[in-house]
């Protein structure tokens, strides 16, 4: 057969568009590259595909049949989530947040899915997953396998944060501002403000890192709070609670931090990247609603001394100087300042325009609440909050905190309330023979902390305690705070702050209350949902304590059954009056096939 002999004009207009297909398409996977490897768009689409299968099982007609059938005690068990899902944190989901406004951090912070488009699975551990190193020996080596992920290690380990040896992640100790330790860097602060001696207690750490230096204020006796937020160094609050260290998820961005106002007797910063004197000061003023009156801020780095960072440094120093704050030092690249006990000298003229709040401000409230454009009154505190005024510790903690007056006849509820707790904790001790006391319990959450009777009660054991106030109940948290424990408001309807697997020991005394409404019978969320929200923050062979009702009860154990636990029902202590029974459960160790 012949060959058709086309013109040469046809001929070469037909090369050319080949060339311009082959072209276009090479230039098109050259951007794809850039756009994956360079920018945000690749952790949102990888994020993506991590979590195709973990959402694809959330058909809301299909999660309330099982809810249903769960609570009926039909056998019917909770399936295990996908692989890839081991660290998933449901209102921390880079995937859907990466689609939100960047402007001030908005993306980073809490967005919660509706409950209905929530899969109603159970997080799988990692293939390699070990039960955790025992604190102490936490705080300088975790297990690689419980969380390998080498980013930070890759990016910090020159500046001493962390670095995987064998099968070990090694915690020196160190971080960017203290790259020779926590230590000296302690020892330093310590030149300027009291750290020994009790006269501090509580503090909170932003942008903390790993969490070396609230790991390293524990020998002190200071409690810290540290938070980061869920960012490109992926797992830094994880580690932090794997070495045994308080921490959670959180993002100084549109919103309060979740913690009533002069909570703090120190606020640190090392290298926190925190814009203090951004949006009118507005997050200077958040740090000032929340530390104690008579408290101290620490800011180490940038802006501070730091190169061509002039203004940013000149502006901070306007800021303080605003609000009547007292330089105690500038050494190098560290500021020290002292909070004014009282309402001495504001409101200053200032170049931001800070002014004061209206008396109707609540400086307490701070659960899904706006950044406030206003400095809240320490004339709402009384003088006795001060640091310096207030007990040392550990007297504070046995002493009637100033703000139980939130709760009526709050002096006489203190007092029973701390008497009970004192009973339910031997009891727990000696009859149940829970492993309070013992190294298999570090980490510690009370789901309903109410004065932190139970966080008092079990001062003794090597443990911390994160004290939950439900937003929805009356606001004792700042109580809490006052006798030099530690907490965070939050609503149980919603997923918790936190990685999978960061607790030991969850408490929970009135399971039910926090799915109700309050002075009401109707639920606002179901308890299965928030019993695979537990299970998701509990560590495999943790252990869970849920007192209520008998009936109550009897529902929450077939949840339990559901959700993999092994779990048995027990009477309440002698000399109780409450009409309740206590549930004993334990998460077992399963595996993925």
């Amino acid at each position: 057969m012949g060959h058709v002999n086309l013109p040469a004009s046809k001929r070469n207009g037909r090369q050319w568009r080949l060339l311009d297909i082959v072209s276009a398409a090479i230039f098109g996977l050259v951007f794809l590259f850039f756009l994956l490897v360079f920018t945000r768009l690749g952790d949102s689409l990888a994020a993506s595909g991590r979590q195709t299968l973990l959402l694809s099982n959330a058909d809301p007609r299909q999660r309330q049949r099982i809810i249903e059938l769960v609570e009926a005690g039909q056998k019917q068990a909770i399936e295990a989530c996908p692989a890839d899902a081991v660290d998933h944190m449901p209102c921390e989901d880079p995937r859907r947040n990466s689609q939100l406004s960047r402007e001030m951090n908005y993306y980073r912070e809490r967005h919660c899915p509706p409950a209905d488009e929530t899969p109603l699975c159970l997080i799988p551990p990692p293939d390699e997953y070990k039960i955790p190193v025992q604190w102490p020996e936490s705080l300088h080596k975790i297990w690689h396998s419980n969380m390998p992920h080498n980013k930070i290690a890759d990016r910090k380990g020159h500046q001493g944060w962390m670095k995987q040896e064998g099968p070990y992640f090694i915690f020196p100790g160190g971080g960017t501002m203290f790259p020779d330790g926590a230590v000296q860097y302690i020892e330093k602060l310590g030149q300027y403000i009291p750290i020994k001696g009790g006269t501090l207690r509580t503090a909170l750490d932003m942008g903390c890192g790993v969490a070396s230096f609230g790991g390293y204020m524990l020998a002190e006796d200071i409690l810290t709070v540290s938070f980061a937020p869920r960012d490109s160094h992926k797992a830094q609050i994880q580690f932090a609670l794997e070495r045994g260290v308080p921490a959670f998820v959180a993002m100084l961005g549109t919103q309060k931090l979740p913690f009533p106002a002069f909570s703090f007797d120190l606020v640190h910063c090392s290298r926190c990247l925190i814009p203090f004197t951004a949006y009118n000061a507005t997050y200077f003023i958040e740090v000032d609603r929340l530390l104690r009156p008579g408290g101290f801020l620490v800011i180490s780095g940038p802006p501070v001394q730091w190169p061509k960072q002039d203004k940013e440094w000149s502006d901070l120093q306007s800021v303080a100087r605003a609000l009547c704050y007292e330089l105690i030092a500038v050494d190098g690249n560290t500021v020290i300042w002292k909070k004014p006990a009282r309402d001495s000298c504001f409101p200053n003229q200032n170049e931001f325009g800070l002014g004061s709040c209206s008396e109707s401000d609540d400086p307490n409230r701070a659960w899904y609440v706006k950044l406030n454009r206003c400095v809240s009154w320490m004339s709402s505190a009384k003088e006795e909050l001060s640091v310096g005024t207030i007990p040392k510790w550990p007297d504070r903690l046995a002493k009637t905190p100033p703000r139980a007056g939130f709760v009526k006849n709050g002096l006489d509820v203190f007092e029973a309330d701390s008497r009970r707790w004192e009973r339910r904790v031997s009891y727990y001790k000696k009859s149940l023979k829970l492993k309070l006391g013992t190294p298999a319990v570090r980490n510690v959450m009370d789901m309903n902390g109410f004065f932190g009777g139970f966080a008092a009660a079990i001062k003794s054991d090597p443990v911390w305690v994160m004290n939950v106030v439900p937003s929805h109940k009356p606001s004792t948290l700042a109580a809490i705070y006052d006798r030099g424990l530690i907490g965070v408001y939050h609503d149980w309807c919603e997923p918790f702050s936190t990685y999978p697997r960061s607790y030991d020991f969850i408490h929970v005394s009135g399971i039910e209350s926090l799915v109700l409404y309050p002075g009401s019978d109707k639920n606002r969320c179901n308890l299965v949902d928030l019993m695979v929200e537990m299970d998701r923050i509990l560590r495999p062979e943790g252990t869970v304590v849920i007192r209520d009702h008998p009936e109550v009860i009897e529902r929450v154990i077939r949840i339990a059954r559901a959700i993999r636990w092994t779990a048995t029902i027990h009477e309440k202590e002698t000399g109780s009056q409450a009409r309740e029974n206590i549930l004993v459960a334990t998460k077992s160790f399963w595996k993925l096939p």
